[in-house]
């Protein structure tokens, strides 16, 4: 088997971000900017392929160095022993752009005049192999199905909403989307896996329509290795920049407790017949509904966290194991901050912040914000924007500092959805500004 490449003229070198330290990169003397051109004459396309081509015992490197020289070298390893470099990107051809044009798209419910990276419409089957990411299978040529059947790229992440083809299709306005449970069975001929989503718009793809998909997909759940692992049902979210014909609309508190009330029906059944709850509601729906939570055991090994199915019971878990080893009794001097979150997960935090002020000295207040930017009245932590924290937080007493989840912001840089920093937003509201990525450090922000 062998990584399917492109000619050179079409992939960048791969440019290198990071050299780690004591790694076999490190000791051949390699440097952030250097670039690795081939490995055993063979251009890797990506990341995968770089990977795949390192499993080698004896490697021979084309390198382009910062300074445009290009050097030649051999390397003798253990198979499983890492060069220890990371890259600027995972995708050294470029990104497999998406050709639908489905309403809810976020990217398409965006102001004008950010940064580019927000605008950038990803179908790329690499980044879900990955990083977990969902693509449609809609934008995919023969070469690419090829390549993940050679590869075995699997589990992918799907983004099905319908199985029906007419919704479907309607959802995101491309006639191959129609082509969705001909691609399932694709997937289950060849012994891959998918895990799938469904994002309800109410009126189109939810009652009866969301019943049908969730048992087409679960139709797919069996034998050995069974094709589509899970389900994740999720709420559309919508902004007030999105298309005024876009023929969507919110969820509501009724659609919210129809949606529970019809899936926890199907994980009964799911669970006698499959032994699993197989579809999963993410915490957004609770929220609306205005529901408790499920159970931590509700959510056996947490297959959908990553479309925030579970992923509050999970940080209540973690924060309470935390806590108990890193939190002290009491604090000097005292202190006082604000913890800024989204207010859909306010209620579900009120007992952490009581938590946190049963320590002597220490004064948290919680700053449940909603998103007047993107026009919702229920927000979630991630998408709230710097115009958002200065608008709620203006004029209030906000203690010593703020804490402020780095969901918010982009990855590599502390900026906010709005193009606005940290430390705009800093100046603005006039007082320290404290990023946490996890809970050790909001732990740690809270007493040092």
């Amino acid at each position: 088997m062998t990584p399917t490449g492109m000619s050179k003229t079409r992939i960048r070198p791969a440019r290198i971000s990071k050299v780690l330290p004591n790694s076999i990169a490190a000791e051949l003397g390699f440097e952030p900017g250097d670039a690795i051109v081939s490995i055993n004459s063979i251009t890797p396309r990506d990341l995968i392929d770089y990977q795949f081509l390192c499993a080698d015992e004896f490697l021979e490197l084309e390198v382009l160095d910062i300074q445009g020289k290009t050097h030649h070298l051999e390397i003798e390893k253990d198979y499983d022993e890492d060069l220890g470099l990371e890259f600027e990107t995972a995708l050294f051809d470029g990104l497999i752009q998406c050709n639908n044009r489905c309403p809810f798209c976020f990217i398409d419910q965006q102001p004008p005049g950010k940064r580019d990276t927000l605008y950038l419409k990803d179908d790329d089957y690499r980044l879900s192999f990955l990083y977990g990411s969902y693509l449609t299978l809609t934008n995919l040529t023969e070469k690419e199905w090829t390549r993940i059947e050679q590869m075995r790229l699997s589990p992918l992440f799907v983004s099905v909403h319908a199985t029906e083809p007419e919704i479907r299709i309607r959802l995101l306005k491309n006639r191959q989307a129609g082509k969705i449970l001909d691609h399932l069975k694709w997937f289950q001929d060849r012994r891959l896996q998918i895990h799938a989503q469904v994002v309800v718009c109410p009126g189109i793809n939810d009652g009866e329509h969301l019943e049908k998909t969730l048992l087409d997909l679960a139709s797919f759940h069996g034998g050995d290795i069974p094709a589509v692992i899970s389900a994740a049902v999720v709420p559309v979210g919508l902004t007030r920049f999105r298309p005024p014909e876009d023929e969507l609309t919110s969820v509501t508190e009724e659609n919210a407790t129809e949606v529970i009330a019809r899936v926890q029906q199907l994980q009964t059944q799911f669970r006698q017949k499959l032994g699993t709850n197989f579809a999963w509601l993410a915490d957004e729906w609770f929220l609306i509904a205005r529901q408790e939570l499920p159970p931590e055991s509700h959510y056996e090994d947490y297959p959908q966290i990553g479309n925030g199915v579970g992923s509050i019971r999970q940080f209540i878990k973690q924060f309470h194991t935390t806590a108990k080893t890193l939190l002290p009794a009491s604090i000097s001097p005292e202190k006082r901050l604000t913890w800024v979150v989204g207010n859909a997960v306010e209620k579900a935090f009120e007992p952490l912040v009581q938590q946190l002020n049963q320590v002597k000295g220490l004064t948290v207040t919680l700053a449940p914000l909603k998103s007047n930017y993107w026009g919702q009245e229920i927000t979630v932590t991630g998408l709230l924007t710097g115009q958002d924290l200065i608008e709620g937080l203006q004029g209030q007493d906000l203690g010593d500092s703020v804490l402020l989840p780095t969901v918010m912001l982009k990855h590599d840089e502390p900026k906010f959805l709005d193009d606005l920093t940290v430390d705009d937003v800093a100046q603005q509201l006039n007082i320290p500004i404290l990023t946490v990525s996890d809970i050790e450090t909001l732990l740690q922000q809270c007493q040092n």
